[in-house]
């Protein structure tokens, strides 16, 4: 593949588990990989977007909606069952089923659509600073045991996806909206293949996304897990650069919160949005 000289080892790793088997038509196996606790949901999401590409002949991904239905574990290979629901003159749908010993642990259902001319118009992106001037990304939530700080910055080392707080000097108040600003991009090029591209926006966009909803001055550690997550792309999938990746929480209630995004290239035309529902449990000891 093109460029994965310059890639860095944990982005060939990722590009390896992209690369699905095929057992039949409709049938895919994927390695999650080895690691520790339970599996991030956007290699799931990512390999899921690879198995519905790997059954359509024209069109690009412009929207896909999942849940997560139960943790997904490392080191025990994942079966993606693909549904041919709809191939149209304009759009083409496919539902993924990932299973993993034997039990559905991710549904999505995903939607192709060819080129089409039509309105365009969008809000601009938010005034943060360039790429070049963020500082790594500090987790805003940072916990109060050393264990718990060690374990997400391991996390951050491990991942494909580099980080970059764009607004280093925001603290949210009292009353105020959560919101977050971050550039991402992977760590080294992509080979040239919009399936890749795609899988690897569907995963970044699942990275840090649900800590959003997270209060800052809450003491220790909360509980939280995505529930649903829903992803429009509005161009061609491409992840050539450094994507602004914006996002506020609007709602919390009865333990979940409501998450919405955006992606920004760095002139600023908004190529995704995102939209996820999660699980956010107070910590034990503010409850």
């Amino acid at each position: 593949m093109s460029g994965m000289d310059e890639a860095a080892p944990q982005l060939k790793l990722l590009l390896k588990q992209l690369d699905l088997d095929r057992l039949d038509r409709d049938l895919f196996l994927g390695d999650p990989g080895g690691g520790e606790g339970r599996l991030f949901g956007g290699m799931v999401a990512a390999q899921s977007v690879m198995a519905a590409y790997m059954t359509v002949d024209e069109g690009s991904l412009h929207s896909m909606h999942a849940y997560f239905l139960r943790p997904g574990r490392h080191g025990v290979p994942i079966r993606f069952v693909v549904y041919r629901i709809r191939d149209g003159r304009t759009f083409t749908t496919r539902d993924v089923v990932a299973h993993q010993a034997g039990e559905a642990i991710f549904q999505v259902t995903t939607s192709f659509t060819k080129p089409e001319e039509g309105y365009e118009y969008q809000e601009p992106m938010p005034q943060v600073l360039p790429p070049d001037e963020s500082p790594g990304w500090e987790w805003g939530w940072k916990p109060e045991v050393g264990e718990e700080k060690q374990a997400e910055r391991r996390w951050m080392r491990e991942r494909p996806l580099e980080i970059r707080n764009a607004e280093p000097d925001y603290e949210k108040r009292e009353g105020e909206t959560p919101r977050r600003a971050v550039w991402v991009k992977m760590r080294g090029p992509l080979p040239d293949d919009e399936r890749i591209h795609a899988a690897a926006i569907a995963y970044a966009s699942d990275s840090g996304f649900l800590a959003t909803a997270r209060h800052v001055n809450a003491p220790g550690r909360s509980a939280s897990a995505s529930l649903d997550h829903s992803v429009w792309f509005h161009y061609p999938p491409r992840f050539d650069d450094w994507l602004l990746f914006t996002s506020r929480s609007t709602m919390a209630h009865a333990a979940r919160a409501l998450i919405q995004g955006e992606m920004f290239t760095r002139e600023g035309r908004r190529v995704v949005s995102v939209t996820q529902e999660g699980l956010v449990r107070r910590p034990r000891e503010s409850r």
